[in-house]
């Protein structure tokens, strides 16, 4: 793909989600929504400029439906969920008590910490994919650079503390909850991903001894 497609890609992002996440919270002018959505902006930004072309067509295309298709959708429903509720709960219906600002601004900053976490995976492991699967026609093979010398999933730990962040940065404690499943499945999906890997891709199972943390360094 070339740079001014991806620069359109991101154009479009960045006007579907803020567009949409401004029109379910009926907020065309909180700060806080404002900076919410420049900090998902960059990071998609410099998603889009730093994953390899390769990987970004493993990403949005793989070839196969891996071996979790089933918890693989409702990831997808209960991200989704939390994008949707979180706007209306906090700038609509108020389903869920207020959010303080200050909380508010620093899950902002640690949400755009948790994704940069997760997309510098990315870029380090160029067979980062959205499903569960060997992917021989790319020619897979082990990596334990960067982040992945410390912990096993550092993309992982990205999401599991990057999307409850969020709804915190939105406001809305009910959006925190569906943010919980998916950080749940997430959890699961690790468990599910490192005894997949470790019976099929070769080297690592001598990798799980090196670096023994899935996702806390010295805790787990």
């Amino acid at each position: 793909m070339k740079m001014s497609q991806r620069l359109i890609r991101w154009a479009l992002l960045t006007a579907a989600i803020g567009g949409g996440v401004m029109a379910l919270a009926g907020e065309w002018t909180s700060p806080l929504l404002w900076a919410f959505l420049i900090g998902v902006s960059a990071t998609a930004l410099y998603a889009l400029i730093a994953i390899p072309p390769d990987l970004a067509q493993e990403r949005f295309r793989p070839p196969t439906e891996g071996i979790d298709k089933r918890a693989l959708r409702w990831i997808r429903i209960t991200a989704l969920a939390t994008l949707i509720v979180a706007p209306l709960d906090s700038g609509r219906f108020h389903w869920s008590a207020a959010i303080p600002d200050p909380v508010r601004a620093a899950a902002i900053a640690g949400m755009i910490a948790a994704f940069l976490l997760c997309f510098h995976a990315m870029t380090v492991n160029r067979f980062f994919s959205p499903v569960i699967r060997i992917q021989t026609d790319r020619g897979h093979r082990l990596v334990d650079a960067g982040p992945y010398a410390i912990i096993r999933h550092p993309g992982y730990a990205g999401m599991i503390l990057g999307v409850p962040l969020m709804a915190i940065a939105l406001g809305s404690w009910l959006g925190f909850a569906t943010a919980a499943l998916y950080a749940l499945l997430i959890l699961n999906r690790v468990t599910v991903e490192d005894r997949f890997l470790r019976a099929n891709l070769p080297g690592y199972a001598a990798y799980t001894s090196r670096v023994r943390s899935r996702l806390l360094p010295g805790i787990w």
